[in-house]
């Protein structure tokens, strides 16, 4: 439905697509049919008969590389415990794609790898974009060796190939778009805490979280900017509304989603509830903090 009710002062535009539905779309997109899964299928056996193999390898060749021992910070040997970590996570990444795993939580996953691929995970380490596409590439040219070794026939490898590139270039999308909203989270002159708290700290799985902000932001960029790093706590609080743009030359009416907090959701500007001072137009200063409150709280 079309609103014409406006609150722009508190209202907020530009998020960030949800993963769940970006995911969608590009699967869609990409055109990733029942019968490419079917013949992907196909393939899934001898591509799981090599998978530890694939995940040692890949470790093997990141940590044998100087640009990308030196991002893991391995240039003078590798720390075990961490390398274990990072295979373990390879590993239940395969399995899921071996899998053919398409659901909307499969979705945040990839999500929230690009936001630790962005330096947002346990070790705070940054891995470029480049990189992970460098790695996503070397997973398909292993899949199509290891189906060739197979001795799978032609008609087979290059089908499965077909579905795996659709796939995994969707997957690499959605680790790019996390990696995104973590880099915009950390981009700006000065950082502002913003503290949750009830079910939101649940839902957003932390406290607290320094967002950067620049000269002359206001709260609503600042917003933007948290609801586009934890998405999840967008149907929990908040309503998305759909305008209209009033454009006399347009042929056909265009829309667009804007987003406003639920009833009993409050959101607090140096302890003053923007739903009374300011909106999400009020200005954010250095030394300033925001607090998100759910309701009943």
């Amino acid at each position: 439905m079309i609103s014409h009710n406006r609150i722009p002062h508190l209202e907020l535009q530009d998020l960030a697509p949800a993963p769940e539905e970006e995911w969608g779309r590009m699967l869609q997109f990409v055109g990733l049919t029942p019968q490419d899964k079917r013949t992907m299928a196909k393939s899934t056996e001898t591509l799981l008969q090599r998978s530890h193999e694939l995940v040692v390898n890949t470790y093997d060749y990141l940590r044998n590389t100087p640009d990308t021992a030196a991002v893991l910070g391995w240039e003078k040997g590798f720390d075990e415990k961490h390398l274990q970590e990072r295979r373990q996570f390879f590993s239940v990444w395969l399995a899921r794609t071996l899998g053919l795993d398409t659901s909307d939580e499969f979705a945040y996953y990839l999500f929230r790898a690009g936001k630790f691929h962005a330096g947002h995970g346990p070790r705070r380490i940054h891995t470029p974009s480049k990189f992970v596409t460098g790695s996503i590439g070397l997973v398909l040219a292993s899949f199509a060796q290891f189906m060739q070794d197979a001795n799978l026939s032609n008609e087979v490898i290059a089908g499965a190939m077909a579905g795996w590139n659709k796939f995994l270039m969707v997957q690499l999308h959605m680790m790019q778009l996390g990696y995104e909203v973590a880099r915009d989270l950390d981009n700006g002159r000065f950082a502002i805490p913003v503290t949750l708290y009830g079910r939101l700290r649940r839902i957003a799985n932390c406290q607290q979280l320094s967002i950067w902000v620049d000269d002359h932001a206001n709260t609503g960029d600042l917003l933007v900017k948290f609801f586009s790093y934890v998405p999840q706590t967008r149907s929990d609080a908040l309503e998305r509304i759909w305008r209209a743009h009033d454009d006399a030359d347009s042929l056909w009416l265009e829309t667009y989603p804007v987003y406003r907090p639920k009833r009993g959701w409050r959101v607090l500007q140096n302890g003053r509830d923007l739903n009374y001072y300011g909106g999400f137009e009020a200005p954010i200063q250095a030394q300033d903090t925001i607090a998100i409150f759910p309701p009943g709280r």
